[in-house]
C-alpha cells in the first residue's frame, strides 16, 4: 500500500504582484481544489522571506497519485489559463515532499492533514507556525530526533497554562528535498498571543526541556515562522 505524502510547496510572490497574485489565486480556489488535495494555503507574516505563498497537499495514495492527479490538472483549460495569469507575478517555485510521523496517528490531540479541512472558532484571528528543524547528516539522526520529539511531546500539550486555542497540526519529515528536515506545524486561535501563552507554558515543563535538549544536539538549524491562512484555505 503506498505510502500517504504530504507536498509543501513555496512560490516567491513579487511583492507589487502579490495584490492581483492573490486575487488570480482566489478567484481559482475551487478548481484547484476540484483538482488536487490542498489542505493549507497561507502567506508568512514574519519570521523569514516574506511573500512566500506557501501551500501543502495531502495525497493519500503517495507520489503516484500525485503525478496522476497534477497530470489531470496540467490538461484543464481552465488551470492552464488560471498559470499563465499569474505566471508573471511568480518568481521562483519551490517543492518538496514530506511524510508525517508515526506519532501524528499515535495521539488524537494531533489533527494531521489525512482530515480535507479545518475550521474552528477564531479563525479570523489564528495564525500557523510553522517550525522547522534542520538535523545532522546520519542514518539514525532522525529516527533518534523524532524518538526524543515523541517522549516529550505528551508534557508539552497537557503544560498548565497552554492557551485553550493552541494545537498541533502535524509533524512531518522530508522525503524528497532538504533531506534530515522536520517541520511540527502548530495553531493558534487567538494569534500570537497564544502562541506566547503557549510557548511559556511549555519551557516550565522538565520533561519538554529534556527532550529539547537532547534534540539541540541532533540539529544544524531551528526556525520558526508565523503564517495566516488564506480565505480559502480548507485549513483555517
Amino acid at each position: 500500500m503506498p505510502k500517504p505524502i504530504i507536498e509543501l510547496r513555496e512560490y516567491d510572490i513579487k511583492p507589487e504582484q502579490l495584490k492581483s497574485y492573490m486575487e488570480a489565486t482566489s478567484n481559482a480556489a475551487e478548481l484547484r481544489k476540484s483538482l488536487v488535495p490542498l489542505r493549507l494555503f497561507t502567506l508568512p507574516e514574519t519570521g523569514g522571506a516574506l511573500n512566500v505563498a506557501t501551500h501543502l497537499y495531502y495525497y493519500e495514495g503517495g507520489l503516484e497519485e500525485r503525478d496522476e492527479k497534477r497530470s489531470q490538472q496540467g490538461g484543464n483549460e481552465d488551470w492552464v489559463k488560471y498559470l499563465k495569469s499569474v505566471k508573471p507575478c511568480v518568481q521562483r517555485q519551490k517543492s518538496a515532499i514530506f511524510v508525517e510521523a508515526d506519532l501524528v496517528k499515535d495521539r488524537e490531540e494531533i489533527c494531521g492533514f489525512e482530515n480535507e479541512s479545518l475550521s474552528r472558532e477564531n479563525h479570523d484571528e489564528c495564525i500557523y507556525e510553522m517550525r522547522r528543524y534542520k538535523l545532522k547528516l546520519g542514518y539514525d539522526t532522525l529516527p533518534n530526533m523524532l524518538a526524543a520529539y515523541d517522549k516529550g511531546l505528551n508534557s508539552k500539550l497537557q503544560a498548565e497554562g497552554t492557551d485553550e486555542s493552541t494545537s498541533l497540526i502535524s509533524v512531518m519529515y522530508c522525503e524528497v528535498g532538504q533531506l534530515n528536515e522536520v517541520i511540527e506545524i502548530w495553531r493558534h486561535g487567538h494569534g500570537v498571543k497564544a502562541m506566547q501563552k503557549s510557548r511559556e507554558a511549555s519551557r516550565k515543563i522538565h520533561d519538554w526541556r529534556l527532550a529539547i535538549s537532547e534534540i539541540a544536539e541532533m540539529a544544524i538549524e531551528f526556525k520558526s515562522t508565523i503564517h495566516k491562512p488564506t480565505s480559502f484555505s480548507p485549513f483555517k
